[in-house]
């Protein structure tokens, strides 16, 4: 198991940082294990690293808090990007922030982190609609004003920077990997990020079906995150270069209160599960969910108040079962037609896990010995869907595990954890 989890937290930075409820909220965030947590700079209302550094150092230690790797985000230049002048003064001030950073928190920290240049480039409603050559201008100006700070600490290493960040929806987003892998400088990045969602419309919207069976059309989108990894890998081959999907969910409607229905639902949390699923088995090397915290976004796992969604739940089992290290491998669930995903994990101490991932609005009943792995020992099943109220629910089995529609549980041999 090579993939790391991740978590964004972007638009309720303040919530996850310094809101009343940080402390809960960070404890729930640890629980996730996440390697990685992609701060944002210059966008998403987060503080201005020039004016307002304390409250920018705060954010970042909150990442490091609950044990994360920072992938601070230079997300958005303030000024008009296609002037030489503004793209030079946004490099200095990316540059700022990696100088205070290295000062802040010392050289054998920060030459760890992550940086990114730009969110959504080639997005009109995120990040612009800059043009290959454009966002190719400002990530050069960026790397070399940062190089300096870094380069000296990096013990040979390349630079840990990376872009082009870009969203998924364009049918020729991979140009710009293509592109961004060909033709900047190779010393300049170490990673290529990448964002996707299933749909953006609503029931009915612009020729989706007005039926649930729309969503039987997107849980059958999670394959495709596999697919898109895959196809990225093969842009990368022999580059040694990370491939990171920086950004996923099931939806981004532009209304919050659409996107809350697919994101933060029991359909939401299968889609999910099914989504880590491919990506592992795609080899990618991190996945990032949009997002942790959230308030009233319709994208998060834990709220303001430190309440939590059913993809919480589902990305908990994930962190505690198939956790990064283990040997995994994907045994068959046989006559189930595919409509059941399984990751066999286990490590060096014998701890053994199968997850399950049901994919079917039905009730399904799946006998252990269709499962292509060696569950003896395994008495604890742990379970996420309709029937537990979307948190997780632990009991034993009977040789069997029953799905009530659409649902992830887990089989193993591990002693008792505190149970979401």
């Amino acid at each position: 198991m090579t993939m790391r989890y991740g978590l964004n937290e972007a638009d309720s930075w303040w919530f996850f940082s310094q809101g009343p409820n940080r402390g809960r909220i960070q404890s729930l965030v640890r629980e996730l294990k996440p390697q990685i947590i992609r701060p944002f700079v210059f966008d998403k209302g987060t503080p201005d690293p020039v004016a307002d550094w304390p409250t920018l150092r705060v954010y970042i230690q909150a990442v490091l808090d609950v044990g994360a790797t920072p992938m601070v985000t230079f997300a958005k230049c303030g000024r008009p990007f296609r002037d030489p002048r503004a793209i030079r003064w946004f490099a200095h001030q990316c540059a700022d922030v990696v100088w205070n950073s290295v000062e802040e928190w010392g050289s054998e920290v920060v030459r760890n982190w992550y940086w990114v240049v730009w969110n959504e480039p080639n997005s009109t409603w995120i990040g612009g609609g800059l043009t290959f050559e454009e966002y190719f201008c400002v990530f050069n100006e960026v790397a070399h004003a940062i190089q300096p700070w870094l380069e000296p600490h990096l013990e040979d290493k390349r630079l840990p920077l990376g872009g082009p960040s870009i969203e998924g929806f364009d049918p020729f987003c991979l140009d710009w990997i293509w592109r961004f892998v060909d033709e900047v400088d190779p010393s300049l990045y170490s990673f290529v990020n990448w964002h996707r969602y299933a749909d953006w419309r609503d029931y009915g919207e612009e020729g989706a079906p007005r039926t649930e069976a729309f969503l039987n059309l997107l849980i059958d989108q999670a394959e495709h995150y596999g697919d898109r990894a895959r196809r990225v890998s093969e842009l990368l081959a022999r580059r040694n270069v990370l491939n990171v999907c920086g950004e996923w969910n099931a939806h981004s409607h532009y209304e919050p209160a659409v996107r809350v229905r697919f994101n933060q639902s029991i359909f939401g949390a299968v889609f999910g599960a099914a989504v880590m699923f491919h990506l592992m088995r795609a080899g990618i090397d991190a996945e990032m969910l949009w997002t942790g915290t959230d308030e009233g976004c319709g994208y998060g796992v834990i709220d303001k108040d430190a309440r939590t969604t059913p993809l919480f739940h589902v990305k908990w089992l994930f962190a505690h079962y198939v956790p990064y290290g283990d040997w995994i491998r994907f045994p068959e669930v046989r006559g189930t037609e595919d409509r059941v995903l399984a990751v066999a994990a286990r490590n060096e101490r014998g701890r053994r896990s199968v997850l399950l991932v049901h994919t079917d609005d039905c009730q399904r009943t799946i006998d252990l010995s269709q499962v292509d792995a060696p569950l003896n020992g395994c008495d604890r099943l742990l379970r996420v869907d309709s029937l537990s109220g979307g948190i997780v629910q632990e009991t034993t089995h009977a040789g069997s595990v029953v799905f009530h529609g659409r649902g992830v549980a887990v089989v193993t041999n591990a002693d008792g954890e505190a149970c979401r």
